[in-house]
């Protein structure tokens, strides 16, 4: 802080720790620092989000600004202005005197001003006999000039959020449309399919967006999109490409490529015990196949994946795959039968399988046997993950607009 010590307000207005605390959080000024006070200002417009600030308040703190003599805040400088609410009010547009008040408080709550108030609450200033001003009473302007550079990367963040929306809503469109235009196509030719449960699906996200209005929010819509997309497109494709030779399927293994170069069987402790010796060199080494859909929307699906993660969170796929080697064995899932669905739908789908069993355990008699059931299916090309999760996230959704 620029004066060093904690100021209180006059008369009636109460002190408060908030206020308290906003003054103890304002950073030393460094030494010779200089700001231009339009520079700092327009942060702070950008920034009023994070800052909890509207327009009146903005425009009250321009007013402010505009009462300061020169064009850069300066460290040594009298950084304190006194106009008087009169004054105050015809340069913030003419605003009442009650809305005047309101927003000095918000702006001294936000930490963009200090009140320094003089002994009878009146704003002026003391000049020694050279002129200047010795002494002054109003508002401080120094946490402007002390909090500049942070004012300037809270702008940078609400640009980067804004540039971010704007990418999330350009692709829940170009998404919106392709699920709705594959849709319509697969059920006016005909094609086989639960059509009806992923339209009613599709309308359901879609609602969603109505009242998503935060960027996590739309987010979390797209990711619902996106998994729709996939498992349409992976209806279809079992449709007009029913079979697939083993030649070309093997062709396609080769191919594929994956930074994570061992097998999520390979790096379980438990499982090289049981083998007595490498697995690596029991077991042909296969790539993992990339994962079919967002980590966030699998997370959102199955919550109780997370209590098996290391320290509790899951920040990766690396993190759900070491998970669910725990939750695998938490149910009783052998490990002969987790590397086999991990041959049929790679490491991460397979881990996101167990996610989705360990979800629904109450409900199956034996994990075990239910993996190595899905594992064949998906072998065969009969079984997808997208309905699975689809019918987990809505039942989240429920769960969650009944507690709400």
């Amino acid at each position: 802080m620029q004066s060093g010590s904690v100021t209180t307000p006059f008369g009636r207005r109460s002190m408060t720790l908030a206020l308290v605390k906003s003054q103890f959080n304002t950073p030393d000024i460094t030494r010779g620092k200089s700001i231009d006070k339009w520079k700092v200002y327009r942060d702070a417009c950008e920034a009023r989000s994070l800052l909890g600030l509207k327009d009146r308040a903005l425009a009250v703190l321009h007013a402010l600004l505009s009462f300061y003599p020169e064009t850069d805040l300066r460290d040594k400088a009298n950084l304190i202005v006194f106009p008087s609410n009169a004054q105050l009010t015809a340069r913030a547009n003419g605003i009442a005197g009650t809305t005047l008040r309101e927003n000095l408080a918000l702006l001294t709550q936000a930490g963009l001003i200090h009140r320094n108030d003089s002994p009878n609450g009146k704003r002026y200033a003391r000049k020694a006999r050279d002129g200047s001003i010795e002494t002054a009473y109003g508002f401080s302007l120094a946490p402007l000039l002390a909090r500049s550079g942070e004012l300037a990367q809270l702008a940078q963040q609400v640009a980067e959020d804004t540039r971010r929306l704007k990418l999330i809503k350009e692709r829940i469109t170009i998404t919106r449309r392709d699920v709705r235009k594959l849709i319509s196509a697969a059920m006016d030719e005909g094609t086989p399919g639960d059509w009806e449960m992923v339209e009613s699906y599709y309308v359901t996200t879609v609602g969603g967006l109505r009242s998503a209005k935060t960027l996590q929010a739309l987010a979390e819509c797209l990711d619902d999109l996106v998994l729709i997309r996939s498992e349409v497109i992976n209806m279809l494709e079992n449709q007009i490409i029913p079979e697939k030779s083993v030649t070309n399927d093997n062709d396609i293994r080769q191919h594929k490529q994956n930074s994570n170069t061992e097998s999520i069987i390979e790096s379980e402790p438990g499982y090289r015990k049981e083998q007595g010796g490498s697995v690596g060199a029991n077991i042909e080494r296969r790539p993992v196949q990339t994962p079919s859909f967002p980590l966030g929307m699998v997370l959102r699906a199955c919550p109780e994946i997370v209590m098996y993660a290391q320290n509790g969170t899951v920040g990766g796929w690396r993190d759900l795959m070491s998970a669910a080697i725990i939750a695998r064995s938490a149910l009783g899932i052998g490990s002969s039968v987790y590397q086999q669905a991990c041959e049929a739908v790679g490491g991460e789908n397979a881990a996101v399988l167990v996610a989705c069993i360990l979800e629904r355990a109450e409900h199956i008699n034996s994990a075990g046997a239910y993996l190595r059931d899905l594992t064949e299916k998906a072998r065969r090309g009969e079984f997808s993950l997208g309905p699975m999760l689809m019918a987990l996230l809505r039942s989240q959704s429920d769960n969650n607009r009944q507690a709400g």
